[in-house]
């Protein structure tokens, strides 16, 4: 039984392929086109991937499709660096660049209705644990493809299996090392902030409080998937155990 450990909130932004009927008129894709980029975007089947009972363990993940919503940039455009690929909290284009939603008419109301309720749910989920702890640790659970898609702004074609993506101020070295040294206990090979980086925080706390620490694991989807399909290879619940056993040593 695991006792006096910190506890953890695994933030699960990306594995819903949900888009309620009502934004469908808004996409700029045929049915195939749109099914064909839920399965290039969405983060499939991290929020199984990333799964632990424990009391210590707090299970946050976004209920909408990424394609609608993307909770993982920052609502300002003007602060987000992936808005210069159409990619901000409100994407208007597709993996490969072309248009994917008109957001003209929708944009203030999807940020009401879902990116701002989520962070206010993650902003109060920190502070709760912060009045009963010492720290809190989130894990941003991402998994990424075996090819780097045309949005990327890395394109090397070899990719470690594990990426994972840390933050200057919220991301302690001995997190970073830890992380490294178990994955490649596994055998995986690990890269830092490559092809992806960074971790999320709640704003309220971004750059202002140390005790809420943050670290990204980026699992490559060929490890656990069938790509071209969309679905769980034989490989996936081995996948599943060692991610397990590696988030019981972070607590």
């Amino acid at each position: 039984m695991l006792i006096n450990i910190m506890s953890i909130i695994l933030h699960i932004p990306h594995s819903s392929e949900y888009i309620p009927s009502e934004y469908l008129p808004f996409f700029q894709l045929t049915k195939n086109e749109l099914k064909n980029e839920i399965l290039k975007m969405t983060d499939h089947f991290t929020d199984e991937l990333f799964s632990l009972e424990n009391t210590k363990i707090k299970k946050l993940q976004f209920p909408v499709s990424r394609l609608l919503v993307d909770p993982e940039r920052f609502e300002n455009d003007e602060k987000e660096p992936m808005n210069k690929v159409g990619m901000g909290c409100i994407y208007t284009h597709t993996h490969d660049l072309k248009p994917l939603k008109k957001t003209d008419d929708i944009r203030e109301k999807l940020v009401k209705k879902y990116y701002k309720p989520h962070h206010k749910k993650f902003n109060d989920l920190v502070s709760e644990i912060l009045k009963k702890e010492r720290e809190v640790l989130i894990i941003d659970c991402h998994s990424f493809p075996r090819n780097p898609l045309p949005y990327e702004l890395i394109q090397k074609k070899e990719r470690a299996e594990i990426c994972i993506g840390t933050d200057k101020f919220h991301t302690p070295v001995w997190l970073e090392e830890k992380l490294v040294k178990e994955f490649r206990k596994f055998n995986f090979t690990v890269s830092i902030n490559e092809p992806f980086s960074g971790s999320i925080v709640p704003m309220a706390f971004f750059n202002k409080n140390k005790k809420v620490q943050s670290v990204m694991i980026e699992i490559r989807r060929d490890l656990y998937m069938n790509e071209k399909k969309g679905k769980k290879s034989r490989n996936f619940y081995k996948i599943k155990s060692i991610i397990g056993t590696i988030l019981k040593k972070m607590m």
